[in-house]
């Protein structure tokens, strides 16, 4: 192995690129290898027509963590937020719509539409989740303890993790409920009216292979409320340029420190000698050396098929393999000639709605329905959909005049369960929206249809699953990858975790790849 490193990170998704910007700030010598022609993973903007700079995957941003930004001077190298107001809108069939964002009074008026009483209660149920993100959100940051091993420090982790549970009081009771319920009850015991139910139920299942009903989903709803857009907490944006905007950033500040990125080049295997890394070999034949590896892409491809069974524990082989990466989720990715009308808001150009996720959904039975014909093996025959007009606040993403929408969609059949038309069913969600806007078939110039087997190909996403795995409370803090292994150390030695798989999971925070280092720094250059 002629070539050598300190460190080689296999993936140049967003987690990756933190993980090797910040090693190279101490002053590693640092390799990235990305199989795609581009960077970024899911965190990237391509053009998929001439003019049109795509978010293929993810969409919107607020979770970048703001430590991050800062350490890595990200807005030195181009990162730009936009923040939407508003940043939510809800046609209905019968031509009422909701609008909501930022705007406390605007919101509230919104809400009054539907419910006075709602529209008072709303501010109590988001400062209660903020309660709840305070004291969930600094663990994003942090190596989650191993209750079970027997090291001084876990055992003051979890004494301090007790400590700051037992501070919040009754309010310990909601982070539990949050935690560990489903999205229905909690929204039923706060709200009456179905419009801003189903308004605030379809954040808590986007990406998951699950129903608002479902144990887990209430986990999602504190999402919303945590983050932040340029300093506003809670606030999410879009990224100016795309969301590559993040990933070029990164990648940039990486280089700046002197990491080498190279992309079109596969990782064929981890090379171990005595069980230990020692590099990798490419499908090219290339081998390269480095006696540290972090994998950024999910436990099953990294553990599974970069290493063979004998490499690893038993026991570790069969905990990987009983990962979920169920997936019944959608991106579509359309180029317009001309914005949405909606009915329920008609508009010339664009209007305020436009700025915001549009969520199209009458209530909650409409996505339970979708939820049960995918479990089923049938592709939903009405889809739940969110979709984004990023071009409505950043219009050098498009040709002059004309428009993107993303749409992420719920519910279609796992891969392997189950076979349905992926052209037929983007058909089928033109329709509905169509039926909302009837201007926005005609518009449509374009389009890109990425089913959960497209994501998988693509994207190396196993199952098509965006968060590298489920977000449910059984794979979450110390259970994630699996038990007795979230400190991002492997039963390898010199081989890292520093992706989606990890703690704290999927969405663009980058804080995966930033533990992940700080593990790495601390267990020093060899």
């Amino acid at each position: 192995m002629p070539k050598s490193y300190d460190a080689i990170i296999i993936g140049a998704g967003h987690n990756g690129l933190v993980t090797a910007a910040r090693l190279a700030q101490t002053g590693w010598k640092v390799l990235v290898l990305e199989r795609r022609p581009v960077i970024g993973g899911c965190c990237v903007t391509e053009e998929l027509w001439p003019g049109y700079k795509v978010s293929t995957a993810a969409y919107v941003n607020s979770l970048l963590r703001p430590e991050i930004i800062r350490d890595l001077e990200l807005k030195k190298y181009g990162f730009s937020m936009l923040p939407r107001s508003p940043s939510s809108f809800t046609p209905f069939p019968d031509g009422r719509y909701l609008l909501m964002g930022p705007d406390a009074a605007l919101t509230h008026r919104e809400v009054s539409k539907f419910s006075t009483k709602d529209a008072d209660n709303l501010p109590k149920y988001e400062q209660m989740l903020l309660r709840a993100a305070a004291f969930l959100e600094p663990m994003l940051m942090e190596t989650p303890p191993d209750p079970w091993s027997n090291r001084p420090g876990d055992w003051w982790k979890l004494t301090r993790l007790a400590w700051k549970f037992r501070s919040l009081g009754r309010d310990g009771a909601q982070v539990i409920d949050i935690l560990t319920s489903a999205a229905s009850p909690i929204l039923d015991r706060w709200f009456e009216s179905e419009e801003l139910k189903v308004t605030l139920a379809t954040d808590a299942v986007i990406g998951a292979a699950a129903a608002p009903s479902m144990p887990g989903t209430a986990y999602v709803l504190f999402h919303h409320v945590m983050g932040e857009c340029d300093g506003a907490r809670g606030v999410w944006g879009y990224v100016r340029g795309g969301m590559g905007g993040i990933s070029q950033a990164i990648a940039a500040s990486a280089q700046a420190h002197g990491v080498d990125i190279r992309t079109d080049v596969a990782v064929e295997r981890i090379v171990l000698r005595s069980g230990k890394v020692i590099g990798v070999a490419l499908a090219s034949g290339e081998e390269i050396a480095a006696p540290r590896i972090a994998s950024c892409v999910d436990a099953r491809t990294t553990f599974l098929k970069l290493l063979q069974p004998r490499d690893l524990p038993e026991e570790f082989v069969s905990a990987v393999q009983a990962i979920d990466y169920t997936s019944m989720t959608v991106k579509i990715n359309v180029a317009l000639d001309a914005l949405p009308n909606f009915t329920a808001a008609p508009s010339t150009g664009v209007a305020p709605h436009h700025h915001g996720t549009i969520h199209i959904g009458p209530d909650r039975d409409y996505v339970e329905r979708a939820y049960d014909e995918a479990k089923h093996g049938r592709p939903a025959s009405h889809p739940m959909i969110e979709c984004t007009l990023p071009t409505a606040l950043d219009d050098s993403l498009a040709p002059p005049g004309k428009h993107l929408m993303g749409m992420f969609v719920q519910y279609v059949p796992p891969v392997g369960k189950g076979e349905w038309d992926a052209d037929a069913f983007a058909q089928r969600c033109f329709d509905i929206v169509n039926d909302y806007a009837p201007n926005f078939k005609s518009a449509i110039q374009h389009y890109q249809v990425l089913p959960p087997a497209e994501l998988e190909r693509i994207y190396g996403l196993t199952g098509g699953n965006i968060m590298q795995g489920a977000m449910n409370l059984n794979a979450l803090f110390f259970l994630r990858p699996v038990a007795g292994y979230a400190n991002y150390r492997t039963p390898v030695p010199g081989l890292y975790l520093c992706g989606a798989a990890a703690h704290p999971g999927g969405g663009v925070m980058g804080a995966a790849g930033w533990n992940a280092a700080r593990e790495m720094l601390r267990d020093g250059r060899p």
